[in-house]
């Protein structure tokens, strides 16, 4: 252990220095230090154990890193926080033995030239230093970075690295048969055999590292010489992994006995569903498998509990739209449309506000493709095309089942749209979507649909087109202005010449992305006795449109540009979702 570490007046009088300190943590600390050296950790990893607030930001913490960072900007060391996502796996696992890099916390980073960049915690280890360059052959040089960075990245990358070697020398053996292993792993329904470990461990981490960094979707691309693992977080793909192309086939084959799936059927796309229990809680994954040229592509879309039953009040619904589409759910018959292309957020909305409207009174069934979270409150039914089971032909019986509450997953045709309607005719409430760019829009595509006018302003109480836009990180959120022109090609009128904005300056906890997290804008086009007339007449979609504005609806890119003046959003992802 670093002195320096455990200098304790040095410690404290930086962070009193900054300003971080209340003088009653200070006291604290000064009373209480003599704990961190009996339980023999350092000061900075006590005081992170801690979870004191910053005394000049209260929503902050005073954690390891700042700490480090702080110490670092002092003594000329250089800091570095670690995303694993930006590591180069072979680099960090196959330059240093595993034992080494755990045992002294050190890590291969990355090759400047003929000079190997090393992340440590501990500064100015001369031994260290001297053992890595007789080994490596090779220049080092050191930066500083967090012990919870350093051990994270070899607790995922190493276990992660030996699993999949440990696999790719068993696959490599002639006288394995994959299909005859894995099949057999599938009939068996026992424990996974010793030989099949590596690979099950593998797949574990996949799951376990994805809902750790928030993603949405895994993707398992099979390529000439490799396998390309890529995670979809904040809507953007990152690639994450490079695997043997040898591991390919058992990782997919793994998963699909996991989920269900026929394993020997490699020529046809299949979808399937896995649960997992993580952090004590449910997350269903959705597994879709297709055949493209290099071999089967795996996609798993994660979805957890907490993100898909959020609250409504907590989607991002602004004051106005919030109250009127609270108004729309008051009703106990009509129908209600959510539109927005896919990936828009459209399950979380209908989601939450069924959970919203559930208790022991009412009964809910909902039909779906696939049913994206198994949720007990509610009568979940799944379309099975294959053997004529589609949403059409369970609506026709669905009103049998005496619901008070139908959710139709989307409404892909004219048969299942006049069974919608039919539905909310006779004193039911239904719930659906549609693929269209604004919630005007979807009165146009009913009509496509083949729907007559009447039954249209007879039953839709209203629609909710939306997006989904990428919030500013908190860690990094810098001030910046624009100008009243630019605000005017969204609808925003200002009275002065510039306002102030916010944007992501790009830091560790959003990746260098500037932006950690997303939020719901909305469309709610509330369908009043004015607007029903004009669907009567046969009006264009821009008249309704007209309408709607005028009795107080806001368009998406107002809603964004609001988001953006409350300092939610950033101009450049208004741009990219609302064009």
């Amino acid at each position: 252990m670093n002195d320096i570490y455990s200098d304790k007046d040095y410690i404290f009088s930086l962070l009193k220095e900054k300003g971080w300190l209340s003088g009653k943590d200070l006291k604290y600390l000064e009373e209480k230090h003599h704990i961190a050296f009996r339980k023999g950790i350092d000061l900075i990893q006590w005081i992170d154990s801690l979870r004191l607030k910053r005394a000049d930001k209260p929503e902050r913490f005073i954690t390891e890193a700042d700490i480090l960072e702080l110490l670092c900007r002092k003594k000329g060391w250089r800091f570095k926080r670690l995303d694993p996502l930006n590591l180069d796996m072979e680099v960090v696992t196959r330059t240093l033995p595993s034992s080494f890099a755990k045992t002294r916390l050190v890590l291969p980073l990355e090759w400047h030239g003929n000079v190997l960049e090393v992340a440590s915690y501990y500064p100015e280890q001369e031994d260290i230093k001297e053992d890595i360059q007789r080994v490596c052959k090779t220049s080092v040089s050191f930066i500083i970075s967090p012990k919870s960075d350093i051990e994270r990245v070899i607790r995922e990358f190493f276990d992660f690295r030996s699993s999949i070697a440990a696999a790719q020398d068993f696959l490599t053996a002639p006288e394995v048969d994959i299909s005859n292993l894995e099949q057999y792993v599938k009939l068996s329904g026992k424990d996974v055999q010793a030989n099949d470990k590596h690979i099950n461990k593998a797949v574990d981490h996949l799951f376990q590292y994805a809902l750790n960094e928030r993603a949405s979707d895994i993707h398992i691309e099979p390529k000439r010489k490799e396998s390309v693992v890529r995670f979809r977080i904040d809507g953007v793909l990152h690639t994450i992994y490079r695997l043997p192309r040898i591991v390919h086939e058992a990782l997919c084959t793994r998963i699909k006995a996991l989920s269900r799936l026929d394993i020997a059927e490699k020529r046809r796309p299949q979808d399937g569903r896995i649960k997992l229990s993580w952090k004590g809680e449910d997350a269903e994954v959705r597994v879709s498998t297709i055949p493209v040229a290099f071999g089967e592509k795996v996609v798993l879309r994660l979805q957890s509990a907490q993100i898909l039953m959020s609250d409504l009040d907590s989607l991002g619904f602004s004051k106005r739209d919030f109250q009127v589409y609270r108004q729309f759910l008051q009703n106990t018959n009509g129908m209600i449309l959510m539109t927005g292309p896919t990936g828009s957020g459209k399950s979380t909305t209908l989601y939450s506000t069924l959970r919203y409207l559930s208790s022991p009174e009412v009964n809910i069934v909902t039909i779906e493709d696939p049913i994206e979270m198994v949720y007990e409150d509610f009568n979940q039914i799944a379309v099975q095309p294959q053997i004529e089971v589609t949403f059409s032909t369970i609506l026709r019986n669905i009103l049998r089942q005496d619901p008070d509450i139908v959710m139709i997953g989307e409404i892909r045709d004219a048969e299942t749209a006049r069974y919608a309607v039919q539905a909310s005719l006779t004193g039911h409430l239904v719930f659906s979507t549609l693929h269209t760019n604004d919630a005007a829009g979807a009165v146009t595509r009913l009509l496509d649909l083949g729907l007559e006018p009447y039954l249209i302003a007879s039953t839709l109480l209203g629609v909710v087109a939306q997006r989904l836009v990428r919030t500013i990180c908190p860690e990094c959120k810098r001030q910046t202005w624009i100008s009243s022109k630019e605000l005017e090609a969204f609808g925003c009128k200002l009275k002065q010449e510039k306002a102030k904005v916010y944007h992501g300056g790009g830091c560790n906890t959003c990746r260098k992305t500037g932006y950690y997290g997303r939020i719901g804008i909305y469309e709610v086009l509330s369908v009043s006795s004015s607007i029903k007339e004009m669907i009567h007449q046969g009006r264009s979609e821009s008249d309704i449109k007209r309408m709607a504005l005028k009795e107080g609806m806001k368009t998406l890119k107002f809603d964004a540009c609001t988001k953006m003046l409350q300092g939610t959003t950033t101009m450049e992802e208004i741009l990219r979702v609302t064009y």
